[in-house]
């Protein structure tokens, strides 16, 4: 049973880097605000990224992931949008409301004009064609970098990655300075994806054997994994690499579930906007948040003036 009927003039599902800069930028051109999140601590993605490279352009300065989060946080504690966390969206409707969900509690929430900041997924192994058992020891790079810098958790001590994303070079970088033995990078493709700042401060800086027109077609091991099998594309060549940690960095895709019901032939309805990562895929977080600030721009000017706080 539903609560609680809540009600703004935008609502922003998200609290991640695009979320926030939307909400704060709707807020301060004079629509009232509510910002979903289903973290406890708004700050998406950032908030497990504690190397350094963010903010150069937005901030003139060189942050943290989590600096960077926490900046906003600090605005968002400063201003009127009522941030929600711990609060997760189960559905945006045609009316125009939201179903969220949290403390065990059902509450909607009527709006006038909503803003979807949902980020994106990571492509897993099932994307790929790869043989053999679906052992221990498998993960992708962001819940890697989860893992590691939010829970505190360890992984293994051989480390194969397969991809050469941005998150994926960061995370070869940071498992060697833990004193991991990352065997390699294996990458289908003639050149490392990412950042080319992130092949030079992570691939060249700690030595990460990167193999071109490769990829891994087989997991071995049944409780934990065991090896992989390395295929050369150009040759058909395989070969068996021991290892007890397969970490993925394959790609993202823009997580737009919510907006799936409300979409007819490609096109979403005027009201709902996409922003971020699920717009579309971001190199960098300051093009998140200038888009972000842009459409709670767009979103607070195309009220009526007689609904605007």
């Amino acid at each position: 049973m539903v609560k609680e009927l809540l009600s703004c003039d935008v609502f922003v599902a998200g609290g991640g880097a695009a979320g926030m800069a939307a909400a704060l930028s709707a807020c301060e051109n004079g629509a009232s605000v509510i910002l979903a999140e289903h973290m406890s601590l708004p700050g998406g993605v950032l908030n497990r990224c504690i190397h350094r490279g963010f903010g150069l352009a937005y901030f003139r300065e060189n942050l943290s992931g989590t600096e960077y989060a926490e900046r906003f946080r600090k605005r968002l504690e400063a201003s009127a949008v009522r941030v929600m966390t711990g609060t997760t969206v189960l559905s945006v409707s045609a009316d125009r409301t939201a179903l969220l969900s949290s403390a065990g509690s059902l509450r909607r929430v009527s709006f006038q004009r909503c803003i979807l900041a949902t980020g994106s997924f990571e492509k897993t192994c099932a994307s790929i064609p790869l043989a053999g058992t679906r052992p221990a020891g498998v993960y992708t790079a962001g819940c890697l970098q989860g893992l590691m810098n939010e829970g505190n958790f360890d992984v293994g001590k051989n480390i194969v990655i397969l991809g050469s994303g941005n998150v994926g070079q960061i995370m070869g970088r940071q498992l060697i300075m833990a004193g991991k033995n990352v065997l390699a990078m294996i990458e289908q493709k003639d050149s490392p994806g990412g950042l080319s700042v992130h092949h030079r401060d992570c691939i060249e800086a700690y030595h990460i054997p990167l193999r071109l027109h490769s990829t891994v077609t087989e997991l071995h091991g049944t409780k934990h994994l065991e090896g992989v099998t390395v295929k050369d594309l150009r040759t058909g060549e395989k070969e068996h690499l021991s290892c007890d940690t397969l970490i993925t960095a394959l790609g993202l895709i823009p997580d737009r579930t919510l907006a799936l019901p409300l979409t007819e032939n490609g096109v979403t309805p005027s009201w709902l906007r996409l922003c971020g990562n699920c717009e579309e895929i971001h190199d960098i977080v300051d093009s998140v948040t200038l888009q972000g600030e842009q459409e709670g721009r767009y979103c607070s000017s195309g009220i009526p003036a007689d609904r605007l706080r």
